[in-house]
């Protein structure tokens, strides 16, 4: 396995779109933060404590457990351009964190990409396990079996009363972090979308954009995840965002059965004119290449568009990002160059699922 793969592929296992509900649901990921009891945090070790704790993990890596569950490569940071990393962040590989501050940083990544590991980024650990569709448990128990490989043979800073210790307050206790990144249209188009997401925010739960804290919601994606680490076991805050994730599938459904009664020709007229725009555009940005594509999506799950995959719309998403749209040019290009190759990509990828 060469790492030129993960940059240059833009198809990872999340993308095939063969999960539980994935017309809706797009992926289900389960993050843990670990820290090593020895080691000062990330934010305040030296380079050289950094290097310790890498040299701990590579150790741990060579566990035979580790090495049957998949085939496993580590890269460091500081040896990737600032645009490879910007890739592997678009692919949901890396965290914005570790792109910006990539300190004595790494990953290691599986060959299927279903599973990265980040090293010093905010924690010494980062175990993210990302599977297509809503697969919450599926993705707990992987993360989970890949602690315990970990535990094995390093010593986690834990508290008997707050459970692990990590950089951030918000995230003591279980160190868990789940998510399932949605795709909302009905619910946005029937003007609900406000009224569910207040509805999740009472549920202990938070509402983000595609990248997490801090990123916008376009293309009428949101990722919905838990807030609470501490009080509650793992088991219960998976099941527990699991089923507040079938209560919105099942809003978005009605309001797409909704659409489809009262609003059938606008909705075509919608869909058919995005998609004609991406299979004929010249150029095209960013935010309108993710509100059209989310169109076309859309069209595909209720009938109106036929041939498309889902995964080649999971495909497109990370393809038509700044980054992604460089490397797969081999050079920098200015905005403007950017908008063009993008409409490009995307003409020549939706052309060959009719050809």
């Amino acid at each position: 396995m060469s790492f030129q793969k993960f940059i240059s592929n833009a198809i990872s296992e999340w993308m095939n779109g063969d999960g539980q509900d994935a017309d809706i649901a797009i992926s289900s990921r389960v993050r843990l933060a670990r820290n090593l009891r020895d080691e000062p945090f990330p934010m305040l070790a030296t380079d050289s404590q950094l290097e310790r704790v890498i040299e701990q993990v590579e150790q741990a890596m060579e566990d035979e457990a580790f090495k049957t569950r998949n085939h496993f490569e580590m890269i460091r940071m500081e040896a990737l351009t600032p645009l490879q990393k910007r890739v592997l962040m678009e692919k949901h590989l890396i965290s914005p964190n570790l792109l910006a501050d990539s300190r004595k940083g790494a990953v290691i990544l599986s060959e299927n990409e279903a599973i990265s590991i980040m090293v010093n980024e905010e924690d010494h650990l980062r175990i993210q396990c990302l599977f297509s569709g809503l697969q919450l448990k599926e993705a707990w128990e992987a993360a989970d079996g890949i602690d315990d490989i970990f535990e094995k043979h390093v010593n986690f800073a834990f508290d008997e009363k707050r459970g692990f210790l990590t950089s951030c307050p918000t995230n003591v206790g279980t160190g868990i972090r789940a998510s399932v990144m949605m795709h909302l249209p009905g619910l946005v188009m029937t003007q609900r979308i406000n009224q569910i997401l207040s509805a999740i925010n009472k549920l202990g739960l938070v509402v983000r954009g595609l990248y997490g804290e801090g990123s916008e919601a376009v293309g009428n994606l949101f990722q919905v995840s838990n807030q609470v680490t501490l009080g509650q076991s793992e088991g219960e805050i998976i099941e527990n965002l699991a089923g507040v994730a079938r209560q919105i599938i099942e809003e978005e459904r009605v309001a797409r059965q909704n659409l489809m009664r009262n609003h059938r020709l606008q909705l075509e007229n919608r869909v058919c004119r995005s998609y004609g725009i991406l299979t004929n555009a010249r150029i095209i940005e960013s935010k309108e290449a993710a509100e059209r594509l989310s169109d076309v999506r859309l069209g595909i799950d209720l009938d109106i568009i036929h041939g498309v995959p889902l995964s080649v719309m999971n495909e497109l998403m990370v393809m038509t990002q700044p980054g992604f749209l460089q490397q797969y040019a081999g050079q920098q290009l200015t905005a403007d160059s950017r908008d063009e190759r993008r409409a490009r990509l995307i003409r020549e990828r939706l052309q060959s699922t009719i050809e």
